[in-house]
């Protein structure tokens, strides 16, 4: 409290010492400025500039890698007919989304834009969509993965069916019960509130309906992740060889989990502490978020890149780049 009671006036702590109470009164006043120095609007503007400058570089990489691997599954037509790789676009378009409207959303904070709240919300509300979209799909892949490894005859006629309908469905699972939450948060300030400008764009989805409604939501995708792994080993240990490609399956699953880790451990970290002051939560507060992204831009790679078919497709895309170039300039006038 010392160097906040340099932000008082020599006249305001004269006037306090010759009044009654003074200690009572100059702790009342420094802890009001302790107050507005804890819910000055400086830290989450500087908080908005550090994450939009990771979402720039995230969006980049995940755009970048996403455009190679699609490329590569639609020049393929044995690729673009498995399931599998449906739903690993679907996810790798997801990611690019999400970077993309993060930079949008701490873009708008940083700069002040002078949003009005209603587009605050729509964006965040979007953003949150698209990365509940992201886990959404990682589910369906795991189940996916299952049914082909424990039920292949069965299967995959049934998957094939009804891809499209499950994916349909999970975004309207998704959408229906963010706009439930996001008219029921709305609904408590005056209307008038809601198209009011703000420096410094509010959130949306983070009262107790939301974050609880949240919590139960990812213990359930994540629960179906881990019974469909758990189910894969069994699996392959019931299997009773562990020959060279059951032994990358098991490397595959495990660090698919410890991916999906750094996916959830910040989730569940962020929705625990909230918004909390002080320079440790700041700081916290931004090392989990490099670490949410960081696995942002590991999931192409591992997703993507990890499964043999697109690393092969990858080696014959690149050559067919270099063989093009190479021929575009031997045809350059000399």
């Amino acid at each position: 409290s010392w160097h906040l009671c340099h932000r008082l006036s020599e006249t305001e702590i004269r006037k306090f010492r010759g009044s009654p109470g003074c200690g009572t009164v100059l702790a009342l006043k420094i802890m009001n400025l302790s107050s507005d120095h804890c819910n000055i609007s400086d830290w989450l503007r500087l908080e908005a500039t550090v994450k939009a400058s990771v979402y720039v570089v995230a969006f980049f990489f995940a755009t970048f890698v996403t455009v190679v691997i699609i490329t590569i599954v639609l020049q393929n037509s044995k690729l673009r007919k498995e399931v599998r790789h449906i739903l690993l676009c679907h996810h790798l378009l997801c990611i690019s989304s999400y970077c993309g409207l993060g930079v949008v959303f701490q873009g708008m904070r940083a700069l002040l834009a002078n949003s009005p709240v209603l587009v605050c919300w729509v964006v965040f509300g979007v953003q949150l969509s698209v990365g509940e979209g992201i886990l959404f799909t990682l589910a369906l892949m795991a189940v996916n993965t299952y049914l082909a490894i424990c039920w292949p005859l069965k299967s995959l006629s049934l998957v094939d069916s009804v891809k499209y309908r499950i994916l349909a469905g999970s975004w309207v699972i998704i959408i229906f019960k963010n706009v439930c939450l996001f008219l029921i948060e709305s609904a408590n300030p005056p209307r008038v509130a809601v198209f009011k400008s703000e420096p410094l764009c509010p959130v949306i989805l983070n009262g107790p309906p939301a974050r609880a409604v949240g919590m139960v939501f990812l213990f359930f995708l994540l629960s179906i992740i881990l019974i469909s792994y758990f189910l894969i080993y069994r699996e392959g240990k019931r299997a009773g060889h562990f020959n060279r490609s059951n032994i990358k399956a098991k490397k595959t699953v495990l660090i698919h989990l410890v991916q999906m880790s750094l996916h959830v451990i910040p989730i569940l970290i962020f929705i625990g502490l909230g918004k909390m002051c002080g320079v440790f939560f700041f700081a916290l507060n931004l090392v989990l978020f490099g670490v949410f992204a960081f696995a942002q831009c590991l999931n192409p790679l591992i997703y993507g890149l990890w499964n043999r078919e697109l690393q092969s497709g990858l080696y014959h895309w690149m050559c067919c780049q270099l063989w093009c170039g190479h021929i575009m300039n031997d045809r350059e006038p000399v």
